[in-house]
Parts: C-alpha cells; structure tokens; sequence
C-alpha cells in the first residue's frame, strides 16, 4: 500500500508491476526466522503456531495485537516492542511463509480469509475480549476485515499506510473488476521468484520507494529475500481484488490512518486528501500526516511513530 506509489502508478508500465508489487508488498523480512525481539527481563514469551499466522506474545498487562505488512515479519515493530511490553501483553503476528517461515496452509487460495479466522480465533480463545489492532500496509487491510466481519474482537484500529482499496494507486482503477488481470499478472510475475536467487537490484528498489532513511532503506533491502514468494503472490493477488470502501460505514470500531508524505511525493495536503476520500464511508475515522516518511513509518520516523502508537493505546 505504497503512499508514494499514488501520485506515480498512473505513469509505470506493465514492465514494471513486479517491481512495483514488491515495493507495495514491503518485503520486511527478518534475518532470524521468527523475527523475534530480543527477551526484555520480566516478559513472559510463548509463541502460538496457527494455519495460516503464528503469533509471538511478549509482556504483561492490556492486549494489543500488531500485524504487519505483505511479506514482512513481527519484526517490523522491533522498535515499540520495549516500551510496549512494559505496560500490554504483546501479540506479534507473522504470515506463514513470511521471515523465512513455513507457508503451511498459505500454499492454497484463501490467505487473507485465513488470517483473519485465524486472529479471531486467537482472540476468542486466549478469551482478550475487544483489542486494540494495529496493522501496516497488508496488514492494515486484514485489520480492517477484522473489526467488519468480527466486530467483538476490535475495540480501535490503527492503520499504519493502508487503503481499503489498493487499486486506487495503480491509475485510478476503478473498481476490482478493472484490477483482475494486473493482479492475475503480479501473483505469476512474484511467484516465477521463487526457489531464485533474490535480485539485487530489485531489492534496491524495493527500499527506494518503501523508505526514505539510509538506514531504513539498508535494512529493507536485507530483508528482501525471505519471504516465500509464491505466497507473497497470492496474497498480493487477494489483496488487489478486495474492496473493503463499501463496507466501511459498518465498521463501528474507531479507525486511525497514518499517512506518510514528503514534499517531493505531492505533500501533505495532497496525501492527507486522497486518504480522507477512500475512508470516507467510515463512521468514525481520523487521517493523521506522519511528514518525511516513506511507506515504512516505523523505520523512517521511529520516534514519531512510537508517539502515535502509544497515543492511540492510551486514547
């Protein structure tokens, strides 16, 4: 759900979708294969292992759940994991097939569907009640389907760059009709990657248009190569062909969007109105600017972002 890609998808050829798809997928793998945190002194640490997600939990205290993007690890909130557990009990999910993982079940059609059964049987089960969620990119999404189809199980969202529709950033498509064939393109295009060699130059790419930082964009560029691409396809796939902006007045739970922009990629204003216009529809939604930022928020503006993040658990 790359910010930046909105104001650029109108000009990039057919060439360029797999690019484009890796870029928007923000492949933020980790080097471990759990992308685990380092264990904080007093926080307990069980790992649950699911079809479709397996779920880190850390800390002691309220719940959050936090799920990040399309071909990215738990690791993604490395950063807030410390401050967070001193205070909430920490449920970190990674896709199956992500961070090196095994793609159990996500070999099969049904990803999303699966994660987010998956998410409200974990709720149900470890009985958290209403949680607050927060979700980036891809993740953003499934948050979303989660508090529409299982509205007991969220008490806010958090959406770190996501949009109930991501064909509004590939020309203006219309609607999922118009999105079949180039996501039909983009799940082959991924999945001809796997059991290869990860191209250098791609994953360069992918840090260009995910982060701004050179530390953030050096980090995403190592973590390109480990996610199991034919899963990254197909969820990339069932994510173009989901349009949740019909659905977004029945979602009662509290919506928070991050935003990021520069300048150089059409400003604030810019940005903040395209977002407002795709959660129109939703009953109770705040659009909030996150300045000099790429896609990767929490790498790009860490401080920033643990700020809104600890802002939105206190609200």
């Amino acid at each position: 759900m790359m910010h930046d890609l909105c104001l650029a998808a109108s000009r990039v050829p057919a060439g360029r979708f797999l690019a484009i798809a890796l870029a928007i997928a923000a492949s933020n793998v980790s080097a471990h294969s759990h992308g685990v945190p380092a264990p904080v002194a007093g926080a307990a640490e069980t790992l649950v292992q699911m079809a479709h997600i397996s779920v880190q939990v850390l800390g002691r205290g309220s719940p959050v759940v936090l799920i990040p993007g399309l071909s990215s690890p738990r690791a993604t909130w490395d950063g807030v994991v410390p401050e967070l557990i001193k205070n909430h009990r920490v449920y970190l999910v990674q896709v199956n097939g992500f961070g090196g993982d095994d793609p159990r079940a996500n070999l099969q059609p049904g990803i999303l569907d699966g994660i987010v059964a998956d998410l409200h049987t974990l709720i149900a089960d470890k009985k958290l009640g209403a949680v607050p969620v927060v979700g980036h990119s891809m993740g953003g999404l499934v948050t979303l389907r989660l508090a529409r189809e299982h509205p007991e199980d969220v008490r806010k969202t958090l959406i770190v760059d996501a949009l109930p529709f991501l064909g509004v950033v590939w020309g203006g498509l219309p609607n999922v009709e118009a999105a079949k064939a180039p996501a039909e393109m983009m799940r082959a295009q991924m999945a001809g990657l796997y059991g290869k060699p990860f191209p250098p130059l791609l994953a360069q790419s992918i840090a260009r248009q995910n982060a701004l930082k050179p530390a953030s964009q050096e980090k995403v560029a190592g973590w390109s190569g480990r996610a199991d691409m034919r899963v990254s396809g197909q969820a990339i796939y069932e994510d173009m062909l989901t349009d949740l902006r019909p659905e977004l007045p029945k979602i009662t739970a509290p919506i928070t969007v991050l935003v990021p922009w520069t300048e150089a990629r059409g400003g604030e204003e810019k940005m903040l109105g395209l977002y407002r216009a795709q959660y129109a529809g939703a009953p109770h939604v705040t659009i909030r600017g996150v300045g000099d930022s790429g896609h990767f928020i929490m790498l790009d503006q860490p401080d920033v972002f643990e700020r809104a993040l600890m802002t939105f658990l206190a609200g």
